[in-house]
């Protein structure tokens, strides 16, 4: 996976390759949690710099900011208004409120509420969980594999055509024999990534959207804030995307100068060294060596920002193309659900988390591209790496 919004993404990108081909290196373990570490302060304060001149340009009035962890944080912060009230946003709010739990309310974010003086929203910023940002690179690279396996399929169809003298598109292929075929072209790409003949194709597994945020204002605001970040000589607007129909939006990403005597300033005043204490690095090294960290980081960071009026905000939290049900079509709807697609998902979800825990020496990989696992096998080994019993026993 290639993240964006990570200044060392190249060192990360490097660190997963190895992992998925079964070949990690001493260091890798120690080399992630200074990654996760570093990257998500500097994303965090890049976000916070930018959502603090974003809404100076759309709003002359003061905030506030407020951390969230549950969306029913950020949805019951909706529901306190807005100028731009409609009927229909009204009546979203009205069944919101008539049944809050049936609203994904449990649902976990990492993020920070930009609030006016009567609590109404105005924006808010987040950084994407583990979780997420593993699933999402899963699809992607797990399309990506599919392509390779399908062309590999395609190879063994065109062998049996040549074979039997016949033109491929004449070649009748009963059912069993597809899938036997597709099944054999599966283990061989599996077998060239334990021989590391396989490059992972960047373009392919590149993520933009770790880092994000959303604006809510009047049309007419919003375009003065795209006028704004236009001429900004610190971001530059690399992509832009609008959306139309259910679920109505502008999508900017930006490429964003983060910089690094304000970031190493706000380790030092926030005790930031505080919130990694767990992370299997001595507390004096977190405060005395974090400047290190940051060497040899990319100096921009992308980011994804979301132009919305409130009407449009209330729709994606509460009526007909809220978030969470977008999310788990998308996952009913993958390409590609072979045992490589699941093994994809455990290695990641695996590497991030030794990156968050206490661990920083990993002697080995517990899971390979090419091999079978059940989701207890994730759940086992998470849990060893905190120093936990891996096993629920009743006796």
């Amino acid at each position: 996976m290639y993240l964006t919004s990570f200044a060392h993404r190249e060192d990360l990108f490097q660190i997963a390759e190895r992992w998925f081909c079964g070949r990690p290196e001493k260091r890798d373990a120690l080399r992630l949690t200074e990654i996760l570490i570093c990257d998500g302060f500097i994303l965090g304060e890049t976000l916070d710099t930018l959502a603090v001149s974003a809404l100076a340009a759309v709003h002359d009035k003061p905030f506030h900011k407020k951390r969230i962890n549950l969306k029913g944080e950020l949805r019951d912060a909706i529901c306190a208004g807005n100028v731009e009230m409609t009927p229909r946003a009204e009546e979203l709010i009205r069944l919101y409120r008539k049944n809050p739990d049936y609203y994904y309310r449990e649902t976990p974010i990492n993020g920070v509420m930009c609030l006016d003086e009567k609590e109404r929203l105005l924006g808010l910023y987040r950084i994407k969980r583990p979780r997420r940002i593993a699933e999402k690179a899963n699809r992607k690279i797990a399309n990506w594999i599919f392509r390779l396996v399908q062309n590999r399929a395609q190879e063994m169809a065109q062998n049996r055509a040549r074979e039997a003298g016949i033109p491929l598109e004449h070649l009748v292929s009963p059912q069993e024999v597809m899938r036997r075929e597709f099944m054999d072209a599966e283990a061989d790409i599996a077998r060239a990534f334990s021989e590391g003949l396989i490059r992972f194709d960047r373009d392919s597994i590149t993520l933009n959207d770790v880092g994000g945020m959303k604006i809510i204002a009047t049309q007419e605001k919003l375009s003065r804030l795209e006028s704004a970040l236009a001429v900004n000589p610190k971001v530059r607007i690399i992509e832009k995307e609008t959306f139309h129909g259910r679920y109505q939006a502008t999508n900017l990403l930006l490429d964003v100068l983060w910089d690094v005597d304000r970031v190493c300033r706000r380790y030092e005043e926030s005790r930031g060294w505080e919130k990694y204490r767990n992370r299997g690095i001595p507390e004096d090294r977190l405060k005395k060596e974090f400047p290190s960290f940051l060497q040899g980081g990319d100096p921009t960071v992308c980011i994804e920002v979301i132009l919305s009026t409130y009407p449009d905000m209330v729709e994606s939290e509460l009526g007909n193309c809220i978030h969470e049900k977008r999310m788990m079509a998308q996952r009913e709807n993958w390409l590609y659900k072979g045992n490589i697609s699941m093994n994809v998902e455990f290695l990641l979800e695996y590497l991030f988390a030794v990156g968050f825990s206490p661990r920083v020496d990993i002697d080995r990989i517990p899971f390979k591209l090419w091999g079978r696992y059940l989701p207890d096998s994730l759940a086992y080994q998470i849990r060893r790496l905190y120093g936990l019993s891996g096993l629920d026993l009743f006796y």
